[in-house]
């Protein structure tokens, strides 16, 4: 028996990057069309968690041959000038109250991949002119956007990374941080995305030396050499079997697929019995320590049945600014949970992002989903997709359903997570540490499936479906 089509629709981080890709659906563009168009607008909406200076991954499924592609586009190791680089900047942040360590500056800059990523894409799998997808981007650059009230929640935490530079006008003008509802606008974003909507080639030329030169001011090592080695790279699709459906994307640093394929069967436990076997799946399989890393995601899904979801980030941000273009790079090399062994110049930095595609076993699309949030991504989505493939909920309740996220033997619960599955993990040994309020700390899933889409309330989240 095949499932019913999955509704064409976008669900992402903030109402301008979803308008963005319905826009592009609109014209006629693919699911890749609208992720590209998407991505774009949200490094102009929501440009405390990514940029044109990030780099991501994408996830795409086509209907017509059912084959599932993972593209990678996240930062690479600079150096290949063989240059010494210099001392990273120092910040201290504030998460939730407790004070977090980590560095920013020029040192901290890796060869971005957004603009090359998003290029590549729409050159594999893209049906619209260029020019058409870039410039809903610019429309919001030039207008500005109104800050999602979380995402100003999560400006106050980052805000010593933030505000530096072109940042200090962007994010505090008068002298005082953005407001939930407060326009963001970045002065010369309009012009960068001007210049990409005239092709990726003339835009890679113009900022490489600008973003050269920008780098080693900083004490960064980045140079033309690292800009013009770094290519988008096609890597292995992963699958692992829950609730009798194929979920597919990459082998991730936080190992999300490994802790899928460690569960045990799960419709067939009792809500606690599965509240404990994901915390132990969670425990058993974590990889790296927790990190604040701010990220967002974009899932589309278009009328013919194709997807393409899109994960993407800043990092903290490394308060390196092009001049006069409104680009901040991003600080990778100042986030050690994701340096995990030798890195070489050249190499990938390692990465958290996991953007998903589950398939029917028939290999229909069931559901296109990603998550922001770091250490935080993994357990967000196995919460999201136990509460969808396992417990029967709609896109939107699955979403939005109380998750359990594990560090160690803590277990920490969001507001209104079952209790009598908060009591079987207490007496099988876990810590339970009960959330008062929901947080964006756990977590942005943004999910197009069967039963709608949604966007994460934790964050301003905002989905349509056609």
């Amino acid at each position: 028996m095949r499932i019913s089509r999955v509704p064409a629709g976008v669900a992402a981080g903030h109402p301008a990057t979803v308008e963005a890709g319905l826009r592009v659906l609109a014209e006629g563009g693919n699911a890749v069309d609208a992720a590209i168009a998407a991505t774009f607008a949200s490094c102009a909406a929501e440009t405390i968690l990514c940029g044109l200076g990030g780099g991501g991954f994408a996830t795409v499924f086509s209907a017509n041959s059912g084959s599932v592609a993972v593209i990678d586009f996240f930062c690479a190791m600079p150096g290949l000038s063989g240059q010494v680089p210099g001392p990273m900047v120092p910040i201290e942040i504030d998460f939730g109250g407790v004070p977090i360590p980590y560095s920013i500056g020029g040192a901290s800059v890796a060869v971005p991949g957004v603009p090359a990523g998003c290029a590549e894409l729409h050159r594999r799998f893209g049906r619209l002119p260029w020019l058409e997808i870039v410039q809903p981007a610019y429309d919001v650059a030039h207008a500005g956007a109104p800050i999602p009230p979380p995402q100003a929640e999560a400006l106050r935490s980052i805000a010593p990374a933030m505000i530096l530079d072109q940042g200090g006008p962007a994010y505090a003008p008068e002298g005082r941080l953005l407001e939930g509802g407060g326009l963001l606008h970045h002065p010369g974003l309009d012009d960068a995305f001007a210049l990409l909507a005239s092709g990726y080639d003339e835009f890679a030329e113009y900022t490489a030396g600008l973003m050269v030169d920008a780098v080693q001011a900083g004490g960064g090592v980045l140079s033309r050499k690292d800009v013009e080695a770094y290519q988008p790279i096609s890597r292995p699709v992963r699958s692992a079997t829950l609730g009798g459906r194929h979920v597919c994307g990459r082998l991730d640093l936080n190992r999300t697929l490994p802790t899928i394929a460690a569960l045990p069967r799960m419709d067939v436990l009792t809500r606690p019995e599965r509240a404990v076997a994901l915390g132990r799946a969670l425990q058993e399989n974590a990889h790296r320590p927790e990190g604040l890393g701010e990220t967002t995601n974009i899932s589309v899904v278009d009328g013919e049945g194709n997807a393409c979801v899109v994960t993407h980030t800043l990092g903290l941000g490394s308060g390196v600014w092009l001049p006069d273009l409104g680009i901040h790079l991003n600080s990778m090399l100042g986030e050690g949970e994701l340096l995990a062994g030798h890195i070489h110049p050249g190499d990938r930095v390692h990465s958290m992002m996991s953007p998903l595609v589950v398939l029917s076993p028939e290999g229909d699309l069931d559901l296109a989903i990603g998550s922001a949030g770091a250490s935080r991504i993994r357990s967000a989505l196995l919460s999201t997709l136990i509460a969808y493939l396992v417990e029967g909920r709609s896109v939107p309740d699955a979403v939005a359903a109380p998750r359990l996220h594990v560090a160690g033997q803590l277990a920490h619960l969001e507001p209104g997570y079952p209790a009598d599955a908060a009591d079987a993990l207490a007496e099988s040994g876990f810590v339970v540490q009960q959330w008062e309020q929901t947080n964006h700390y756990f977590g942005g899933v943004s999910a197009v499936g069967r039963t709608g889409a949604a966007g994460d309330p934790r964050r301003g989240g905002h989905a349509h479906v056609l």
